[in-house]
């Protein structure tokens, strides 16, 4: 695969090739389970544009931290119940098994630590 300015060099002497043509010329190709060609679209264009002199942030390594931000609303499901997804739950470093104890105010719920108090949060 072309990175950098052999990458730069060889779009602009491949000019007005299709898309997929400057994708599988500059090596961004690789082979499915079933032996068909797969064209990598989005790395090509991550080293374009790191090439190009724009850094996206993650070093081109897909890192997963990448994508939508947390929103902190949480809604009622159908049936009832109120999910707190991972992403909360990793930020706060709590594990499976934690327990804690539901204090229930005016249109509101708390989530206290079993053992803590409401002044440690």
């Amino acid at each position: 695969m072309l990175t950098g300015s052999e990458l730069l060099a060889k779009v602009k002497e491949l000019g007005d090739a299709s898309k997929s043509e400057l994708v599988r010329e500059c090596g961004y190709v690789s082979t499915k389970k079933d032996g068909s060609e797969r064209l990598n679209f989005t790395a090509f264009y991550e080293a374009l544009l790191e090439a190009k002199g724009l850094n996206l942030g993650d070093n081109g390594k897909g890192g997963g931290k990448g994508g939508r931000k947390l929103s902190y609303i949480a809604k009622v499901q159908f049936n009832g119940n109120l999910l707190v997804g991972s992403a909360y739950t990793a930020q706060l470093g709590l594990q499976p098994g934690d327990e804690f104890e539901i204090k229930l105010g005016r249109k509101q719920i708390k989530l206290i630590p079993v053992g803590a108090t409401e002044e440690d949060e």
